[in-house]
């Protein structure tokens, strides 16, 4: 049995709740879900009155959690968020997504149709489109600057709906998942995930620990075509290298957003690591005879991180990434002590694509993930 995707036409109240129970049901009936979420009814303690939320904003009457059946996903890191925390609440897809990736996704929401974006480069979702989903709510993630508030804002004002923008960055992981989790009425499922992101946390806060800033290894992460774009300090989608204990060679050119750069300035910075989810580019990198002068291509430390079904690095800049944490963590620091009584990588991802996205993967397609990057060492991929 196949979970059906939400119909994009506007529903009565009596034919949300129907849908609802039957995508329950028939998530049931495969067998996978209830694993993936009736598993996860453990509890965890609170988080610190001290510790700063994640709202950075709301915008009309927020319906109560209980009542919240239909959230529209304002951009994709929103998506991530809602099909790991509530996936029976996703309307659809606010990024399109290939069929490879819909493969490492659970059915149902391998099902959800692709609806069009709110925020990010370029809206592709018509309010007026919007407004006929009727959705409950409209939840943004990520940055949180005075231009995304002022958005969120207006979009309240322009559609009537209740608007909620949460704070994305990787420290804020563990918070978002219990306070969405809360603020969508799944707590507990919420904590359960928010536990698995504060134990990466912990993991990479012992490797940083443990490692003087000056011995971290310079790192450039490649993105875009050819490579040549890179986030300058600060910048959201490079944010892993230094929570993983790198340093962003891209910092010494200032704080701000993504930037294009060019070959006489990474040959200045002279990476160690190269990063990179293009594996063309990372091919590209190993033959080209400009590209030996650097550290990184003469010692063999050009990795490439997988992107199914999200990218591990950025792409988007969201939860998707904790499993990217650990793959990084590895790639810069092969050997170190916190890593070796590690289980093998392989169990990490299957336990990770399990618990976020509904997908038990076997060993082989967990391999198959991880054979992207042939240049770990072979204890840390198995």
């Amino acid at each position: 049995m196949h979970l059906p995707p939400p119909d994009p036409s506007p529903l009565p109240p009596a034919s949300r709740r129907q849908w609802l129970r039957h995508a329950l049901g028939a998530a049931g009936a495969l067998g996978a879900w209830p694993a993936w979420s009736q598993a996860l009814a453990g509890r965890a303690a609170p988080p610190s009155p001290a510790a700063a939320s994640t709202v950075a904003a709301r915008f009309g009457a927020l319906p109560a959690p209980g009542a919240t059946r239909r959230v529209f996903a304002a951009g994709p890191p929103a998506g991530v968020l809602l099909a790991a925390l509530a996936p029976e609440k996703l309307l659809g897809w606010p990024m399109r997504l290939s069929d490879e990736a819909r493969r490492h996704l659970h059915p149902h929401l391998a099902a959800l149709p692709h609806l069009g974006r709110l925020t990010g480069r370029g809206s592709t979702m018509p309010l007026e489109k919007l407004l006929a989903l009727q959705p409950d709510l409209v939840l943004d993630v990520g940055a949180t600057d005075a231009t995304y508030l002022s958005a969120t804002e207006r979009l309240a004002r322009q559609t009537g709906l209740p608007c909620l923008l949460l704070q994305g960055t990787l420290p804020d992981h563990a918070r978002q998942l219990r306070e969405a989790g809360a603020l969508l009425g799944v707590p507990e499922r919420g904590a359960a995930l928010a536990r698995h992101a504060e134990n990466i946390a912990a993991l990479a806060r012992r490797v940083r620990d443990s490692v003087p800033e000056a011995q971290r290894p310079r790192v450039y992460l490649g993105r875009g075509p050819g490579g040549m774009e890179t986030g300058l300090g600060g910048a959201i989608n490079v944010e892993i290298i230094e929570h993983a204990g790198g340093r962003n060679v891209a910092a010494a050119s200032g704080r701000g957003g993504l930037t294009r750069v060019s070959m006489e300035q990474i040959l200045a910075w002279d990476p160690q690591v190269v990063v990179t989810q293009d594996p063309a580019f990372a091919a590209h990198v190993r033959r080209d005879p400009l590209w030996h002068g650097v550290s990184a291509v003469r010692n063999g430390r050009v990795h490439t991180a997988p992107v199914l079904p999200f990218g591990w690095l950025d792409g988007p800049p969201g939860i998707n990434r904790l499993i990217g944490v650990r793959w990084l963590l590895q790639a810069l620091h092969p050997g170190h002590p916190a890593l070796q009584t590690l289980p093998p990588m392989t169990e990490a991802v299957r336990d990770f694509y399990a618990l976020f996205y509904g997908a038990p993967l076997n060993q082989t397609q967990a391999q198959a993930l991880l054979a992207t990057d042939g240049t770990l060492p072979p204890a840390h991929s198995r």
